[in-house]
C-alpha cells in the first residue's frame, strides 16, 4: 500500500495527493496526519487534490473526518486544488464536507491559514489589554 508524504512547512503540514485514494491508503492518511499534528503541534492542514480526478463518498467522508480530527488536535484544514469535476461530485453526493475551508492553490491556502492564526493572535493581545485596562482602572 502506497502512503501518501505528509510534509511540514513552517506551521503548517502540506499533504500532496498524487495517487489514486483507495479506502486503505485514505485510511491510512487519516491516520499519519493526526500523528503528525501531535508531533509536530502544527496547527494547519492543507491537502492538495489537484491530482485527482474523482472523489467518492468515501474519500469525501474521510475528508471530512480528518478535518473534524485536525480541528480537536487545534490544527485547521483547506483543501486545496479541488477540479470543477470533483466540486460537482461532491455536491451531487450530499457531501458539503463541514468544517473544511477551501483554496483554489496552495498558496492561497497557506493565506487563508495565516490570516486565521493572525487573528486569533490579535484577539489574545485585545484580551490581554482588556484585562490590562481593567487591572488600571482598579
Amino acid at each position: 500500500m502506497e502512503r501518501v508524504p505528509v510534509l511540514k512547512i513552517g506551521d503548517i503540514l502540506l499533504v500532496s495527493i498524487q495517487i489514486d485514494m483507495e479506502d486503505q491508503t485514505a485510511l491510512q492518511l487519516q491516520e499519519d496526519l493526526a500523528d503528525r499534528i501531535v508531533a509536530t503541534g502544527c496547527h494547519g492542514v492543507i491537502i492538495d487534490i489537484s491530482a485527482l480526478d474523482i472523489v467518492d463518498s468515501f474519500v469525501g467522508r474521510t475528508l471530512a473526518t480528518i478535518a473534524s480530527i485536525s480541528r480537536v488536535l487545534d490544527a485547521e484544514t483547506v483543501v486545496v486544488g479541488m477540479r470543477p469535476a470533483v466540486a460537482i461530485t461532491l455536491v451531487e453526493l450530499g457531501l458539503s464536507l463541514p468544517g473544511i475551508r477551501t483554496a483554489l492553490n496552495v498558496e492561497r491556502g497557506m493565506e487563508l491559514l495565516a490570516r486565521e492564526r493572525d487573528f486569533e493572535f490579535d484577539d489574545e493581545d485585545d484580551e490581554d489589554d482588556a484585562d490590562e485596562a481593567v487591572v488600571a482602572a482598579s
